[in-house]
């Protein structure tokens, strides 16, 4: 959200959006195909060639430098963390329009083992967390810190066995998630009390079959919102 900030308030912004960019160590190419763009609209927006982007651009751009870097290790991002939770973070989006779960569970190739009006539901961004290290290291306030600017997310877990834990955790903490997704196990292995928690909280709880967590943050990270 700084990072935002900074941009929109600039009297040259695309000067900060140079300067981040390479804080990140993130080349046009690769940062334009995250955004689905050209390289030269990059290009044409650090040399002020293009004007001031605007308000939703600059979301996208902010995101697209926090999701790239968490793909590829998560240094950055854990510099300007106020805790070291970001090692539990995998990726993490906000959604600049709502998207049905309905077309995320194509994203995680997702089986749904509890329901609860899923085709109804729309989320507002995801949260991809490993779930040994957030349950290992993490206390209640930084669980909360997951859900970013919107409660209205998905949660996904991933090294699951049982799904037990995650769903405790999201027991006893507030908000709530629209949808848990386990990854790592099969969906005939999900634990009945994870399956109990999730229909007495009103979670939709899914399980994707995606192979590996590349896989996984792969597809979403093509998934448009």
């Amino acid at each position: 959200r700084n990072i935002a900030g900074e941009i929109a308030l600039a009297e040259d912004p695309g000067r900060i959006m140079k300067k981040w960019r390479e804080i990140f160590g993130i080349r046009q190419n690769e940062l334009a195909n995250f955004l689905g763009i050209r390289p030269s609209v990059i290009s044409d927006y650090e040399s002020g060639r293009r004007k001031s982007p605007g308000v939703k651009f600059i979301r996208r751009f902010t995101d697209a430098l926090i999701s790239t870097n968490m793909r590829n290790g998560g240094d950055v991002v854990r510099k300007f963390s106020p805790s070291d939770r970001g090692d539990a973070i995998l990726g993490i989006r906000e959604f600049l329009s709502p998207v049905k779960c309905t077309d995320f569970l194509k994203a995680v190739d997702g089986r749904v083992i509890v329901n609860n009006k899923i085709e109804k539901k729309n989320l507002w961004g995801y949260t991809v967390i490993d779930s040994i290290k957030a349950i290992l290291e993490l206390s209640e306030n930084d669980f909360i810190n997951f859900y970013g600017s919107n409660s209205k997310r998905a949660l996904i877990f991933t090294k699951v066995h049982l799904g037990r834990s995650p769903m405790v955790a999201i027991k006893v903490t507030r908000p709530k998630p629209n949808m848990v997704v386990l990854h790592g196990l099969h969906p005939n292995k999900v634990d009945k009390l994870a399956v109990k928690i999730a229909k007495l909280e009103e979670i939709s709880l899914v399980v994707s079959n995606l192979r590996s967590e590349d896989e996984l943050l792969n597809s979403l990270s093509r998934l448009r919102d």
